[in-house]
């Protein structure tokens, strides 16, 4: 019997997996595609974002370098140089409803507990280079793989669940599905899936133009809609506000795709050849608990929304990191009570967020007689500095604070990348995904203090090139920090956190 099973190993579920074998698991992991990748995974169709947050979440765990080379993006556009003093200021902002942000707007002082990071900035990847690089780190750490076997049933009973795949059962303590938006895990284990139903039909497409001059670039559009082009050679997305009546329900021929196009862009363009094709909707639902019993849900197969503004990959990665610690520690029974259940008091309300987000886009990109000047409002307000800093802060993943109980303002928050005199980093602090304490001033209460529970929290004392007006800050396995201290060191506060986070310490 293994301690978990993973159902789907697109870029959530396998890198779920290493956080768990990291931990001392016995993972197994069960996915429907029989290959690694395919031509939906791969560039143009595979294109995605990764926030500056995932590129966190992959530094800290020592793959971000695997993932820029498999991207092909510039080491040099990611993050700060070695030598940085300063937090470097973004390049980027994304976009709001299609409308593009000038990073040179972000308020820096509005964004506290910065320090130079390897991982400082997001970039351009595909669904074929995470999940290729974390195919490899899972097979590297002991993972089970098993490809071509898609989850049919799931039982579950106070001793472990049941999960029938490939026509075998297999037994584990606990289950996680991982398997995207159609997730069979949800349908099966019985979860309350709740939200909005859909304003628009969306399609994504590889084709061939006959006259592809007569498209613009970008983001755009129209009193009919939306178009996107993007530089790969004949990509092409498209938003049809038809409520959402069409996706799935019949062949995407090449004839529906022309007349769609031509209505949106009022164009009379004419497609040659489609090569794939796909539609979605902008539905938006969430599971109203992440976690049933022995069963718990992360990505996809916990929440919905629309593309726009490509967080759904980095939404999933965050669910993974919050998750993979906590469920390793409950395996090992080491966990103190109710730390699987922080799992969703923390993660449904970045979940939640993300969706309104993603709701707020669609409304001011539908058309109308009054969207123009809905957008050009929008546009206003979110281009002052205020707005781009709003913006910013709520598509990066650095600025995401858990409520942990604590009025500090650094606790439930990302850890700066503190840096040590002798050149350790945080991030590399944190590789093995254990917890860290950051002594700057060799406090002998404090490592008395975390000498009982050296097994779960790493010791570190030196002092920090900036170390932001702390002495000590904890910070849990997935890089949040759970407790920080001042000149005046409260024992019993850091006593508290430490109990919470990793249970009470050994006599």
């Amino acid at each position: 019997m293994h301690d978990v099973v993973v159902a789907g190993g697109g870029p959530v579920g396998l890198f779920l997996a290493t956080e768990l074998a990291l931990g001392g698991c016995s993972v197994l992991v069960l996915e429907q595609d029989e290959e690694v990748t395919s031509p939906w995974k791969e560039l143009p169709l595979g294109l995605r974002g990764l926030s500056a947050g995932s590129a966190e979440v992959f530094y800290r765990r020592g793959l971000l370098e695997a993932v820029i080379n498999a991207s092909h993006a510039d080491p040099a556009k990611v993050g700060a140089p070695a030598d940085a003093v300063d937090a470097p200021a973004p390049r980027d902002v994304s976009h709001f409803a299609g409308m593009g942000l000038e990073a040179a707007d972000i308020d820096m002082t509005a964004l506290p507990f910065r320090l130079p990071s390897p991982a400082m900035e997001g970039f351009m990847t595909s669904l074929a280079a995470v999940t290729s690089v974390l195919n490899e780190r899972a097979i590297a750490l002991g993972v089970d793989l098993r490809r071509g076997t898609p989850v049919t049933a799931v039982k579950q009973d106070d001793q472990c669940v049941t999960v029938t795949a490939g026509g075998q059962e297999h037994q584990a303590r606990l289950l996680v599905g991982c398997d995207g938006g159609r997730s069979t895990v949800r349908g099966l284990a019985g979860f309350d899936f709740v939200g909005t139903e859909p304003l628009f039909t969306g399609y994504v497409a590889q084709v061939a133009f006959a006259d592809p001059e007569q498209l613009q670039l970008g983001f755009n559009p129209t009193p009919h809609g939306m178009y996107l082009r993007t530089p790969f050679e004949g990509h092409l997305g498209m938003m049809d506000f038809d409520g959402g009546t069409f996706d799935r329900s019949q062949p995407l021929t090449l004839e529906h795709l022309q007349d769609v196009l031509r209505r949106i862009t009022g164009t009379d363009i004419a497609l040659t050849e489609v090569h794939r094709a796909s539609s979605f909707t902008d539905r938006a639902r969430q599971v109203t608990t992440y976690r049933k019993g022995r069963v718990l849900l992360a990505g996809d197969a916990a929440h919905i929304h629309s593309p726009l503004g490509g967080q759904g990959l980095n939404l999933g990665l965050g669910d993974a990191a919050n998750l993979g610690w906590k469920l390793a520690s409950t395996v090992r029974g080491t966990a103190p009570e109710g730390l699987l259940d922080t799992y969703t008091s923390e993660r449904h309300p970045v979940g939640a967020a993300v969706l309104d987000w993603s709701r707020a886009q669609v409304a001011t990109m539908k058309p109308g007689p009054n969207a123009p000047a809905l957008r050009q409002l929008v546009h206003q307000l979110l281009s002052t500095t205020d707005g781009t800093t709003f913006a910013y802060r709520q598509t990066t993943g650095l600025f995401n604070r858990y409520d942990l109980n604590s009025p500090h303002p650094l606790v439930g928050t990302s850890a700066p990348d503190f840096h040590f005199e002798d050149g350790t980093r945080l991030g590399d602090l944190l590789r093995q995904g254990h917890g860290v304490l950051l002594d700057f001033r060799g406090d002998q209460a404090l490592r008395r203090a975390v000498k009982n529970r050296q097994d779960h929290i790493q010791y570190a004392t030196g002092q920090a090139r900036d170390d932001l007006g702390f002495t000590a800050v904890l910070v849990r396995p997935d890089g949040v920090v759970a407790w920080a201290g001042g000149e005046d060191l409260d024992l019993e506060a850091f006593e508290r956190a430490a109990t919470m986070w990793f249970g009470a310490p050994r006599n």
